[in-house]
């Protein structure tokens, strides 16, 4: 059968010509980025674009390589090219786009470049390692970054926060345990139980180490803790566990050690997804790897093979000039919200593509009881991940998305059951508070993130603003109102946590902006009143942000200082989240929402994307930032497709019904 034209069906467009021809532009810049959508479709019916962080993933990468005795000389090219690629003028590397130097992330690309066998006395090696001396040296580095420096002994092991492997047998009931770290920390952290107590250690020659970036050479074998300002505190009270667990490592071994450290085997190995990750993220990856290799197996274990390969293939970008590894992969999200924009832009619900990438969706709902279950016993297992491959942690912010998209597709068949199974999993994930973290239930506990160890970016999983708003926006959409228990608990979170001046924190997207295009629509979706106090005070909120241009924008820097709260040049996708955010609010016809339009119309390109080198995605709040490619196509998509439908005065989606026809 011969697929309809990729392109906006006639009966969505907006009837009669306008004075100055906005309802034309908007039709084609539509149909533009319609037609470039369903370009970038995989075969197999999903949609997946690069996640970018910075470079610490790559200068990971290649010290992994090298600490497992792996050299490919082609592939250590492209990784040195990648590096000097992105080093900043003033000789350092950033976390994000445009964002200031990091001294850690600095020092490990520093560092991969001279086991590379780059020439240390180069021009950027030369203004890097003056760069890095300048904001303090290796004494100023995290702990994450001095842990990769003692694996090559160029920091000493017993300096490191003490990471006994006994904590494996602390139980759930217990205060502190790994169940209280957040998914990505907990799989992180379990591997290097393993790590610490073998302290491994490969020789390198002498000109490879990074003696030259210590200030002051004792920093080699300690580490200035701040110790807390009160004397009685979480910090202080773990510095001091701390001295002590390190003073009992020094005594003889104990028998009880090697079961902690086959538990903790144990525990890596039946957490492996089927793609070779952990966790389907970077750090637990190369963490386990190394853990593995520590406890005897061979790089051809079926185990170590599979994850190898996974690194190489499934999370590796490479083309002829660059090699570089994703922290992670997001075929799910993308896939999710692509549905959504192109359904927005008035692709019929039966379209043949649209019904492709439902069935992969629909295909990949996990059915297996991971991690959640300690925390939320006796619910069927349901939810989707973000990755090709997680099953131990589904989260609850893809499973919202993707039964949003899924409502929104016409399959043929019965998804009743489904649909039920994950409400179900969606509403018992429900945390205390009322909101919703995104992989773990009630994961608030802070003071874990005191322990010496912890200071590698967030590592426990609140709720957060933007999850339970879109939580609450497929219940609504499944006919939950106001009076439903859980809704009426997650309004009360949101309205108790909307900043004073009318915005919301964004916790996975940059960032206030994110959290406003995420919870209005929430609101409106439930039937809040759009004349409502919280309602008016983000509408004022999104007006005074509005750049010149007509577009907006967030710098990542909003995260250490809320002055920057919607600061920023204008991107796309934080623009496409403002317009949502002011179309929820009724203010189809306001004078911003015409200039947000404006803006994205003007800033297409011919081939119907549009161009967006800024970061506005967010893995750690300040620590860790992510640049999700298609940010820039799917969300100007949906932003110009709800417009035109609205003022088509179609306001909702109605069960059953394809409101563009």
């Amino acid at each position: 059968m011969t697929e309809p034209t990729p392109a906006t069906p006639r009966a969505a467009r907006l009837a009669g010509p306008s004075r100055d021809g906005l309802a034309e532009r908007l039709d084609a810049a539509l149909e533009r980025a319609v037609a470039r959508m369903f370009e970038l479709q995989h075969p197999d019916g999903y949609w997946w674009a690069e996640l970018e962080s910075n470079v610490t993933m790559v200068s990971e990468h290649l010290m992994l390589e090298r600490f497992l005795g792996l050299r490919d000389e082609t592939r250590w090219r492209k990784i040195v090219r990648y590096l000097l690629d992105h080093q900043r003028e003033d000789g350092s590397w950033a976390i994000y786009y445009g964002g200031p130097g990091d001294v850690s992330v600095s020092i490990e690309a520093y560092f991969a470049l001279k086991l590379a066998g780059y020439d240390p006395d180069s021009p950027p090696m030369a203004r890097a390692r003056r760069w890095i001396l300048d904001h303090g040296g290796i004494g100023a580095a995290r702990v994450f970054t001095k842990l990769w420096l003692a694996l090559f002994g160029q920091f000493d092991w017993r300096a490191l926060p003490a990471m006994p492997p006994e904590i494996i047998w602390l139980p759930p009931r217990f205060p502190f345990n790994i169940y209280e770290f957040a998914s990505w920390a907990r799989a992180t952290i379990v591997a290097i139980l393993v790590v610490w107590h073998y302290k491994p250690v490969v020789d390198i020659a002498p000109e490879e180490g990074v003696q030259e970036l210590y200030l002051d050479p004792r920093d080699r074998r300690r580490i200035r803790y701040q110790r807390g300002e009160r004397l009685l505190s979480w910090k202080n009270f773990f510095l001091s566990v701390d001295h002590v667990l390190r003073a009992v490592d020094r005594l003889p071994p104990h028998p009880w050690r090697e079961r902690a450290l086959a538990a903790c085997e144990r525990w890596i190995v039946a957490h492996q997804e089927a793609d070779g990750s952990w966790g389907g993220i970077q750090p637990p990856w190369v963490y386990s790897i190394i853990a593995l290799r520590c406890r005897g197996y061979s790089l051809d274990h079926p185990v170590m093979a599979k994850a190898i390969r996974g690194l190489l293939v499934d999370f590796a970008l490479e083309d002829e000039r660059w090699f570089t590894v994703q922290p992670c992969v997001s075929p799910v999200w993308d896939t999710a919200l692509m549905i959504t924009g192109l359904r927005e832009a008035g692709v019929p619900a039966d379209h043949p593509r649209l019904r492709r990438a439902a069935d992969w969706l629909a295909e990949r709902e996990i059915r297996f009881p991971g991690d959640w279950t300690v925390k939320v016993p006796r619910v069927e297992p349901s939810g989707w991940a973000f990755e090709f491959a997680n099953d131990w942690y589904p989260d609850t912010d893809d499973t919202a998305e993707v039964l949003i998209a899924l409502r929104l597709v016409k399959l043929g068949r019965d998804l009743g059951p489904l649909n039920a199974r994950a409400t179900a999993w969606l509403r018992a994930m429900q945390s205390s508070n009322g909101g919703w973290g995104a992989f773990d239930k009630d994961n608030t506990k802070r003071f874990v993130a005191e322990i010496p160890f912890c200071d590698f970016g967030e590592v426990i999983d609140p709720p957060s603003e933007d999850v339970t708003a879109h939580v609450v926006e497929w219940l609504a959409l499944q006919g939950a109102t106001r009076r439903d228990p859980a809704v009426r608990r997650a309004l009360r979170y949101l309205y108790r946590t909307q900043c004073p001046d009318g915005c919301w924190f964004g916790r996975w997207g940059v960032n206030y902006l994110y959290g406003l295009g995420a919870v209005l629509p929430a609101l409106a979706a439930v039937g809040e009143d759009r004349r409502s106090a919280p309602f008016r005070k983000a509408v004022r909120w999104l007006e005074t942000h509005q750049n010149p241009d007509g577009g907006w924008g967030e710098t990542c820097a909003s995260y250490d200082d809320p002055a920057l709260a919607g600061v920023g040049p204008s991107t796309a996708s934080q623009t496409a989240w403002a317009l949502l955010a002011l179309l929820a609010a009724g203010e189809t016809e306001s004078e911003a929402v015409r200039r947000g339009v404006e803006y994205l119309i003007r800033t297409q390109e011919a081939n119907g994307e549009w161009e967006e080198p800024y970061f506005t995605g967010t893995g750690f709040p300040r620590d860790f930032m992510l640049k999700y490619h298609y940010y820039r196509l799917y969300w100007p998509l949906w932003a110009l497709g709800r417009y035109r439908r609205l003022l088509k005065g179609n306001p909702i989606h109605l069960p059953g019904c394809d409101p563009w026809s």
